[in-house]
C-alpha cells in the first residue's frame, strides 16, 4: 500500500526514500557521479551429474517445472516481455502459484502489459506482493491508487540488467517464453509459429537466476540454432500449445501516426537532423516505436535517399520501416534490441545485417561502455517536459502511473537526444513548469520538437550555432510554453497526489531519481 517513508533530497531536488521494499537505496547523485564497487552477482554452481545425460530437460507441465524449481513463499519470479500484449504464459504461472497456496511473490518482468490485468486479482489475494517492472494500463492504475502491498520499482531496460548483475535483485525462478527451443533448453525467438523476434530481455534472467524454465510451443530436435538463450543456463523445458500471440507485439504505441500535427512534428525532426549536420555518411540513429518516431524514420529515409547518404547502423526496436532501409542498402546494420512487428521478425531470420542485441551490450551502465553513447541521434517520446528540459515518461499530468521506462533513459546518452512531442494532448499542455515525475534529467535532453516550434537546450550551443540559418522555427522553450498556456487558458492543473509513496523511478546506475505518489 502507499507508504510514508523516510525521504531525502537527491541531486534533482526530489524527495526519495532511502529504503524500498526492504532494500537500502542510494539517492540520485547526478549524471555519471555514482560509482559502483565490488563484484558482479553470480548464479549457483551446478553439476552435470544432476541433469539428464541425454540432454532432455522436458517435463510434463508448467506446474511440474515450478514444483521442481521449489516454488515457495516470498520468491522472485521473472519474465521477459517480447510478446508484449500477446503473452500467454505468465498469467498461467501465477494461477499455478495461487492453486498451490504460495504467497508474497515478487514479479520481476522486463515489462507488463494490459494482458496481465489478471495479476491484480493475485495482488488482492496475496499471491503477488509487488511488481518491480513497468506497470502499464490497469496495473499502473492499481499501483497509483496505493493498492499494491509493496512499492513499484521502475527501471530502464539497462537498469534492469544492472540491478540483476549488481545483486540488487535476486531472481529465484525465471520463466522464459520461447517461440522455438530444443529439449536441452537452447531457445530462439526468430522462428516458429509464435516467432516474436529476439529474446534479449530474458538473457540476464537466464544467466543469473537460480532456476530457469524455458516454455515453448515449438520443440525442435537438438540443436535449436541460432540460440539466443543457451541450454547450459536452463533447468527445465515445458511444451505448451501456444506461448504467445505474435501479432500482438504490434500494440498501442507501435502504429504510424495519422495526425497532421504529429506528421508535421516528425518532418520537422527529420529536417533538424539534416540541418544540424547529423545526417551524413556513416552516421547512426535510433527512433522509438511510437507513431511520431515511426513517421520520423520514413521522412529521414527519403532525405537519406535523395542525398545519397548511408548510415553505418540503426539501433532498433526494429520495424518494417527500418527493415526497408536495411534491405534498400541505406544502412549496413540494424542493431536490434526489441522486435516491434512481424517484418522485423522476418528480417532478423533472413538478413545478416539484422543483429540481435541485449540490454547488456546496448544499455547496461555498469559495464565497460555500451552502444547508447555511440549513437549520433535518438528520437524518443515523452508524456511531459518542463522548461528545464527534464522529461517524464512514466506518469501523466494527473499522476497516474501508466507507462514503463523501456530503453528511454539509456538512450539519453546519445550524441543528440530529440523529443518530438505535441504541444498539448487532449487540451492538456505537455510543456510544464515542473514535470510530475523526473525520469530523465534536462542536461541530457537536447532538443524538443513541437508543432509550434523547436526548442534547443541552451547547453547545446553547437546545435544552436549549426541551425541558426536553417529556416527552422527555433524558439525558446519558455515562449512555446507561454503560447500554449495562453491558447489552452492556463497551465494544466496540478495532479491530486497524497504524500504517500507508491513507487520509485531508478536512474540507469541504480540510484533513485524520483518518487511516485499515491493519487487521491
Amino acid at each position: 500500500m502507499g507508504q510514508k517513508l523516510k525521504l531525502v533530497k537527491n541531486a534533482t531536488g526530489r524527495m526519495v526514500p532511502t529504503v524500498v521494499n526492504g532494500v537500502k537505496q542510494t539517492p540520485f547523485e547526478g549524471v555519471g557521479k555514482y560509482k559502483p564497487e565490488g563484484s558482479k552477482a553470480a548464479p549457483p554452481i551446478r553439476s552435470c551429474s544432476d541433469y539428464p545425460a541425454d540432454g532432455n530437460k522436458v517435463v510434463g507441465s508448467l506446474k511440474e517445472a515450478l514444483e521442481k524449481c521449489g516454488l515457495k513463499h516470498g520468491m522472485t519470479i521473472s519474465s521477459h516481455h517480447h510478446f508484449r500484449n500477446g503473452d500467454l504464459v505468465m498469467n498461467q504461472v501465477f494461477n499455478i502459484a495461487a492453486e498451490k497456496g504460495v504467497k508474497d511473490l515478487m514479479w520481476f518482468p522486463s515489462a507488463a502489459f494490459p494482458c496481465h490485468e489478471p495479476m491484480i486479482e493475485h495482488m488482492k489475494n496475496g499471491v503477488i506482493h509487488h511488481i518491480e517492472g513497468s506497470l502499464n494500463g490497469p496495473l499502473g492504475k492499481y499501483a497509483s491508487e496505493g493498492k499494491m502491498d509493496g512499492l513499484a520499482v521502475l527501471r530502464s531496460h539497462g537498469g534492469r540488467w544492472q540491478a540483476v548483475q549488481d545483486g540488487e535483485v535476486h531472481i529465484d525462478i525465471a520463466v522464459l517464453a520461447a517461440p522455438t527451443a530444443d529439449e536441452f533448453g537452447n531457445a530462439t525467438g526468430d522462428r516458429g509459429p509464435s516467432a516474436c523476434g529476439l529474446l534479449g530481455f530474458g538473457l540476464v534472467d537466464s544467466i543469473y537466476a537460480d532456476k530457469v524454465i524455458v516454455v515453448t510451443d515449438n520443440l525442435v530436435p537438438f540443436p535449436c540454432v541460432p540460440w539466443q538463450i543457451q541450454g547450459q543456463n536452463v533447468d527445465y523445458v515445458v511444451v505448451l500449445d501456444k506461448v504467445g500471440e505474435p501479432e500482438k507485439i504490434i500494440s498501442g504505441t507501435t502504429k504510424l501516426t495519422k495526425s497532421p500535427d504529429r506528421l508535421y512534428i516528425a518532418e520537422l525532426t527529420a529536417k533538424f537532423v539534416k540541418e544540424a549536420g547529423i545526417m551524413k555518411d556513416g552516421f547512426s540513429f535510433q527512433a522509438g516505436a511510437g507513431g511520431t518516431a515511426l513517421a520520423f524514420a520514413i521522412y529521414l529515409k527519403e532525405m537519406m535517399r535523395e542525398a545519397g547518404i548511408k548510415a553505418r547502423f540503426i539501433r532498433g526496436g526494429s520495424t518494417k520501416y527500418l527493415v526497408e532501409m536495411l534491405e534498400e542498402g541505406l544502412t549496413d546494420f540494424i542493431l536490434d534490441g526489441q522486435t516491434f512487428d512481424l517484418e522485423g521478425v522476418r528480417s532478423m531470420r533472413e538478413n545478416f545485417g539484422h543483429v540481435n542485441t541485449s540490454p547488456f551490450t546496448s544499455y547496461n551502465w555498469h559495464g565497460k561502455g555500451n552502444f547508447a553513447s555511440m549513437v549520433d541521434a535518438v528520437v524518443l517520446g515523452a508524456t511531459e517536459v518542463d522548461v528545464n528540459f527534464n522529461a517524464n515518461v512514466v506518469t501523466h499530468s494527473d499522476g497516474y502511473l501508466l507507462h514503463g521506462i523501456g530503453g528511454w533513459q539509456n538512450c539519453l546518452f546519445s550524441k543528440c537526444t530529440i523529443l518530438p512531442i505535441p504541444a498539448f494532448r487532449n487540451r492538456i499542455p505537455i510543456i510544464v513548469d515542473e514535470v510530475t515525475t523526473v525520469v530523465g534529467p534536462g542536461e541530457l535532453i537536447d532538443v524538443i520538437v513541437t508543432e509550434r516550434g523547436i526548442a534547443i537546450n541552451p547547453l547545446r550551443k553547437d546545435l544552436i550555432e549549426a541551425t541558426k540559418d536553417s529556416g527552422l522555427p527555433i524558439r525558446p522553450i519558455e515562449d512555446i510554453k507561454a503560447e500554449v498556456d495562453d491558447l489552452i487558458g492556463g497551465p494544466p492543473a496540478e495532479p491530486k497526489l497524497t504524500d504517500e509513496v507508491v513507487g520509485v523511478v531508478k536512474w540507469v546506475d541504480g540510484t533513485v531519481i524520483d518518487s511516485i505518489y499515491k493519487v487521491r
